[in-house]
């Protein structure tokens, strides 16, 4: 009897074990990337990989972040945690979304951009710093590779053959396609870098959580000469270059701080603006590439079944839409990025989703699917789980996005954007079903939706 007793125990331990930590986490960031991708209907990129990984997956059509600029973006992401809420008091549990997996028992590797620094320490451009872990408590190993270029911040704004815009030689071009392999430059060394990472996982048989965070296509535009060749005969289109009115519109002083090929006109001339369009898609042809490589590893090593594939670029930007080049706006190209989840044995695979979700989604959809047997947070997650969207495919309810830009509220439905001005306490519409690069505001003539939305900011913040 005492036998039979040890052996239900036993069972019932087992089978609970069996239903945490389910599955293993490939969590892929994307610096700037916006949906310029031939999976988002975008007939000119040159995408495979992800084309390929979306065909697999779900396709977030209308994904949006919390803040569009790098940090805040990622940290919220992150935590879980809006930049409008309001004060709560912190419990025990886990701050950041690695650390919840690490306190599982996952093993933990970053490599490469998933928090704001290149390689998950604190360092300064310049190198100063002392190199404490800027998730604390998250990562078992950092092993992001430097290269010649000696350090992370180096690596992330580097030219080819270990020049970088922070080595003080006044390294500031716009663009530079020289390099001839995909590891002369750091996002290359990177994919080889997590390949090895997963065949030392296949190894250990253990549960792991690997962030890798590509750095291209963000500034400066550098990439493989054969990246830059394959757009010499693609037509690519003009973007609209109407500038906006608003009081939100900027100059583009991250852009234009390089030293660009041709002439800094503002706007830029019709050839400049193609050129500068050609370069960004040569970066994303790059990193695709690097995508597809950590992708065939992934199957080729038999983990693909056990792991969810998360795809996520960290804010949109703007292409010479509106006069701007760059992020750092409330607008729509700058809040949109691309979102893809692929889960093992999906139902839904290849299904493409108009339904409004954000960043903050993720680290509850993270602890719905994976149910890691650590789940508590020391904050409230102000996200809800795509699980169930995943599992069936039908939208939930009618929901909205809300990020923050400055003195910029910006809330996205299905069809409009609302931009709430906090110090002048106004309000402007945009009917983006209409026009998405070129709104005319229409509050005075739409107030029910100016109120609905407004009042989700409201809600937002409680």
């Amino acid at each position: 009897m005492k036998q039979i007793m040890l052996l239900v125990l036993f069972m019932v331990v087992n089978s609970a074990q069996a239903q945490t930590n389910c599955y293993n986490v490939l969590f892929i960031a994307v610096d700037d990337l916006r949906p310029e991708l031939g999976c988002y209907g975008v007939e000119y990129a040159q995408t495979p990989n992800m084309d390929n990984l979306a065909s697999t997956g779900m396709l977030f059509n209308k994904h949006y972040v919390q803040v569009a600029t790098c940090h805040s973006s990622r940290l919220s992401m992150l935590t879980g945690r809006s930049p409008g809420a309001g004060r709560r008091k912190p419990q025990e549990g886990a701050r950041f979304m690695p650390e919840l997996f690490r306190r599982s028992g996952y093993h933990t590797t970053c490599i490469g951009k998933i928090s704001h620094s290149p390689d998950g320490r604190k360092f300064q451009y310049n190198g100063n710093g002392d190199g404490e872990m800027e998730l604390p408590k998250a990562w078992d190993s950092l092993p992001t590779p430097f290269g010649p270029w000696k350090r992370g911040w180096g690596a992330f704004f580097a030219y080819a053959d270990g020049k970088h815009r922070e080595d003080g030689e006044g390294h500031k071009d716009l663009m530079q396609f020289t390099a001839e392999q995909d590891s002369d430059l750091p996002d290359g060394m990177m994919a080889d870098t997590a390949v090895e990472t997963l065949r030392n996982y296949k190894d250990t048989g253990e549960r792991f959580f690997l962030g890798l965070g590509f750095f291209k296509p963000h500034l400066p535009f550098v990439a493989p000469k054969q990246d830059w060749e394959a757009f010499s005969e693609v037509e690519i289109p003009l973007p609209s270059q109407e500038k906006i009115d608003s009081e939100f519109w900027h100059r583009s002083g991250e852009f234009y701080k390089y030293q660009a090929p041709h002439e800094k006109t503002r706007p830029l001339s019709l050839e400049a603006t193609q050129q500068s369009r050609r370069a960004y898609l040569a970066c994303v042809r790059y990193t695709d590439r690097q995508v597809g490589k950590v992708l065939d590893a992934l199957k080729d090593l038999e983990l693909e079944q056990e792991t969810i594939v998360v795809l996520w670029g960290d804010h949109g930007w703007h292409l010479g839409e509106q006069e701007i080049w760059g992020k750092h706006s409330p607008f729509e190209r700058a809040n949109r990025s691309v979102l893809i989840i692929r889960t093992p044995g999906m139902k839904t695979a290849g299904v493409k989703t108009d339904a409004v979700v954000e960043s903050l989604d993720l680290f509850p959809t993270l602890i719905d699917l994976c149910r890691p047997a650590f789940s508590k947070t020391q904050n409230k997650l102000d996200g809800d789980s795509l699980g169930p969207l995943l599992r069936t495919g039908v939208s939930r309810e009618e929901d909205v996005a809300i990020s923050y830009w400055n003195d910029a509220i910006s809330v996205r439905d299905r069809n409009h954007r609302l931009v709430y001005n906090k110090k002048t306490k106004v309000s402007k519409l945009y009917d983006l079903s209409v026009d998405s690069d070129n709104p005319i505001d229409s509050a005075e003539e739409s107030p029910d939706i100016v109120n609905r939305l407004e009042a989700a900011i409201l809600e937002s913040s409680k």
